[in-house]
């Protein structure tokens, strides 16, 4: 089974840098977006927002929609992972460069001090860009606020959130960002290309890309994903990568949790 999942991981090269982002994405588009305040009309009284998805799904029932789609994800990432160890040196643990985790600190100072500072909205409302800012919009899910007759189910989600933030979405988007896009605008033939070659055309999608996922953050996005540009090519290491993100994501979690500042993720 392990022979025939290698030889069509290897007939298929993109299905381990697309597929477990395409399952992560698909469920994502299934969670419901955060509570609406009553909207306020000129006659003083209050249309009632709606609060619910397309799909009818309630604002509560996000961590059950997020814990589906980090498990079905997890099991995109377990098909194809003999195509991550093909990214290990001869079967060994992924090898890393302490300087990722110096990166992975210095890129949460940046971004947490740059999403305070609110300099998107100060640009693009005058542009009458506004509206963009609300397609990044975060879930915001504070578990022990909407969870609260549930104390054991709100720890048990937010638990599953670290799971996601920490140790699911580093891999799947630095494998697609640098393992697949950016090695795609070097070459058509982008599995020939050598981790941690660019073109000024890689530098740009490694940038553009992430910045379009991250509406709402966009000059954070712009440092954070630069700086883990300059990574990439200076270890030519993706797990350096994965790493740096991880280390990010899991002390933006803790910030968030400790500081309780939901907005953020």
């Amino acid at each position: 089974m392990d022979n025939r999942l290698t030889k069509c991981l290897q007939d298929h090269p993109w299905a381990t840098f697309l597929l477990p982002l395409l399952v992560y994405t698909a469920v994502g588009s299934f969670e419901p977006r955060p509570l609406k305040p009553p909207l306020v009309l000129p006659d003083g009284s209050q249309l009632e927002a709606v609060n619910h998805n397309w799909f009818g799904l309630e604002y509560r029932q996000y961590p059950i929609v997020y814990t589906v789609k980090i498990a079905l994800t997890l099991v995109a990432m377990a098909l194809v992972w003999p195509g991550y160890q093909q990214w290990c040196s001869q079967g060994q643990p992924p090898r890393v460069n302490g300087l990722a985790i110096g990166i992975g600190m210095i890129g949460i100072v940046l971004w947490i001090g740059l999403c305070h500072l609110g300099l998107e909205r100060r640009v693009l409302e005058p542009l009458g860009l506004g509206r963009a800012l609300g397609l990044g919009e975060r879930p915001g899910f504070n578990p022990f606020e909407v969870l609260h007759d549930t104390p054991a189910w709100a720890y048990t989600f937010l638990a599953i959130r670290f799971v996601g933030l920490a140790a699911v979405v580093p891999v799947i988007e630095e494998f697609f960002l640098r393992g697949f896009a950016m090695r795609l605008a070097v070459d058509e033939e982008w599995w020939e290309v050598p981790f941690g070659k660019v073109t000024p055309l890689a530098v740009v999608v490694g940038t553009a890309l992430p910045m379009l996922t991250h509406l709402a953050e966009l000059l954070a996005a712009f440092m954070w994903f630069s700086l883990v540009t300059w990574l990439m090519v200076r270890t030519k290491n993706i797990w350096d990568c994965v790493l740096a993100h991880a280390v990010t994501n899991l002390l933006l979690g803790i910030y968030v949790v400790t500081r309780h500042e939901w907005q953020l993720w």
